[in-house]
């Protein structure tokens, strides 16, 4: 090995053995270039050296580190059977006994043998659970849960080796554990109670099988938890078991949408009437945090005071989470806070805009690309909203400022790696383009297409409805005002695209939406080149028509003015032949 990579390994190894205790992983990804057999021989070298010292403790750290990595780099040939994957787990048992549950000595024995957590695992422990249930004593089968139960949780939040997979592992376990209380028709008790939390919580991160039936199956557990965890019996579990349950309804996907929100801001407010800030000052923060969340997407209730209670939660959460003190939670406050702003519609337009984009910034002082890059991407996307639609400053300087945002999202925002937040920024990006006041105007009108048959690729019909209703009704309006190709084609193209759309956004389930392409669609059947003229001029007239059946003048006086003046625009041409 040349002598610039043996000292890149020399660093590496140095700060995963001073890194935080958890921190092993990320340090590994960050620097997976590095990962191959010259780290494996670099560790044994620095293994002996420690060995010298006396550093007994790093030195066995570096060994299971060095044995794992080669296991996963398939330098080793240890074998993982099921023989040996049992052998493992009896011992990892006994040691969570023999150590009281020390961390250090189970995550140091799993480590060691992480080679052996492979997707036959699970399987292994469920049998081996199953079988000794048969055999042991129903005290001795609670006291073995336990054991289980601290297993799981050790492999929930091991930092190496395949992560999908410890969870699999993890779920195993918790139902085994609960398995053997429930043999005895125990009776439920706070360990019971703890093993159906960490439970529900498991199945809310499972990657693996319906994510609509993991969430069911989260909740479920979440609520047999708080059969047990009672507010009077035990407040801080009962507190903390409604937060994660509010996590799951704001998540939900079964049942009516509306109801889960109303679910998850029960189960938020009812969290707090424990958590206050000055006994829990996190989890307060945290609780209002998430209320934040759930208020922004709320379905019921005024919008406008919706929005409200969403700031304010926001603001509560940042009189605890400081910059100084917790940079990650205040960054992310910050961007909610930003995107709330945004969404607000009491108070004036421009300032709430302007507040924004203060967030936006001050969160990419923390989430910078090198450190966080998805966070700085969603935050550089919201940020080329808040300067879309920014109404002080130069507009063309704002545009140019929106899309240079959402170029720099999609440096990290890749098809590959994030594809639904890929297409939303080209989505985005097409509507700054389409707006641009910079530039020649045929060639972004170009772009802004470009863009959207883009967003396209993955805003299918199929699988995303709504978005792919949005951006072809986004895109038929470019085509409308199309400079560069034929004009009676692009014509026809926006017509198809509206008439195609009005298939998803119907009068009944999208009323607004409906009403915007009709007017869309009279727009391009009054300047359409092909055809009889009177019978355009007739179709057009009928959609602008049918698009104020929605638009009152009341509640939408813009668009309610504006097809009036083009209904009034075509009626006249239409008497003056």
């Amino acid at each position: 090995m040349n002598e610039q990579r043996y000292t890149a390994y020399l660093t590496l190894i140095n700060t995963l053995l001073t890194c935080p205790g958890g921190e092993e992983g990320r340090v590994l990804q960050d620097n997976s270039e590095l990962l191959d057999a010259g780290l494996v021989e670099t560790m044994a070298l620095v293994v002996d050296v420690l060995t010298e010292r006396g550093d007994e403790k790093g030195a066995e750290f570096l060994t299971g580190m060095a044995n794992q990595l080669g296991q996963i780099l398939g330098l080793s040939s240890s074998p993982s059977t099921p023989d040996a994957q049992l052998d493992f787990l009896k011992q990892v048992l006994s040691s969570i006994l023999e150590s009281e549950a020390n961390p250090e000595v189970i995550d140091g024995l799993i480590q060691k043998n992480v080679h052996l957590l492979d997707e036959n695992f699970a399987q292994v422990l469920d049998n081996w659970g199953q079988s000794i249930q048969t055999q042991i004593k129903a005290e001795q089968a609670q006291n073995l849960a336990l054991i289980i139960g601290e297993f799981s949780n050790r492999i929930r939040h091991f930092p190496l080796g395949d992560q999908v997979k410890n969870l699999e592992i993890a779920i195993t376990g918790y139902q085994v554990a609960l398995s053997m209380f429930a043999c005895d028709n125990h009776p439920g008790t706070w360990a019971s109670a703890a093993l159906h939390y960490n439970l529900g919580t498991a199945y809310r991160h499972r990657i693996p099988g319906e994510l609509a039936e993991n969430i069911e199956k989260a909740i479920a557990s979440y609520q047999a938890a708080l059969k047990v965890h009672t507010r009077e019996a035990f407040p801080s579990d009962w507190a903390m078991t409604q937060n994660s349950l509010g996590l799951a309804y704001s998540n939900r996907i079964q049942g009516d949408k509306a109801e889960n929100l109303e679910s998850a801001i029960a189960s938020y407010e009812a969290a707090l009437q424990v958590y206050t800030r000055e006994a829990f000052s996190s989890e307060w923060a945290r609780s209002h945090y998430n209320l934040g969340n759930v208020y922004i997407n709320r379905i019921q209730g005024d919008r406008a005071e919706n929005i409200e209670l969403a700031i304010a939660s926001f603001h509560a959460a940042l009189q605890v989470y400081t910059r100084e003190e917790f940079p990650l939670d205040w960054a992310d406050t910050q961007n909610n806070l930003g995107t709330a702003y945004l969404y607000r519609m009491r108070g004036k337009t421009a300032e709430n805009i302007e507040l924004a984009i203060a967030s936006f910034h001050a969160a990419l002082e923390v989430c910078t690309r090198d450190e966080f890059p998805s966070d700085w991407a969603e935050t550089q996307n919201n940020l080329g909203t808040a300067y879309g639609d920014r109404i002080r400053g130069e507009p063309a300087e704002n545009l140019e400022i929106a899309i240079a945002s959402y170029h720099a999202a999609l440096d990290v925002y890749t098809r590959d790696t994030f594809p639904q937040q890929w297409a939303m920024t080209h989505n985005n990006l097409a509507t700054a383009y389409s707006h641009r006041i910079k530039g020649d105007k045929a060639e972004t009108l170009e772009k802004a297409i470009a863009s959207y048959e883009a967003a396209l690729q993955v805003y299918t019909r199929e699988d995303f409805p709504n978005y792919w209703a949005s951006t072809q009704t986004n895109l038929a309006a470019v085509y409308f005002n199309r400079i560069q190709g034929d004009k009676a084609e692009n014509l026809e193209r926006a017509i198809a695209i509206c008439e195609e759309v009005l298939d998803v956004y119907t009068f009944e389930a999208f009323p607004l939406n409906w009403a915007e392409t009709h007017h869309h669609l009279g727009n391009a059947y009054s300047q359409r080149i092909c055809g009889e003229k009177e019978q355009n001029r007739t179709k057009a007239i009928a959609c602008y028509k049918t698009a104020l059946d929605a638009y009152n003048p009341d509640d939408f006086p813009d668009q309610w003015a504006d097809i009036q003046i083009n209904l009034a625009a075509i009626e006249r041409d239409t008497m003056e032949g």
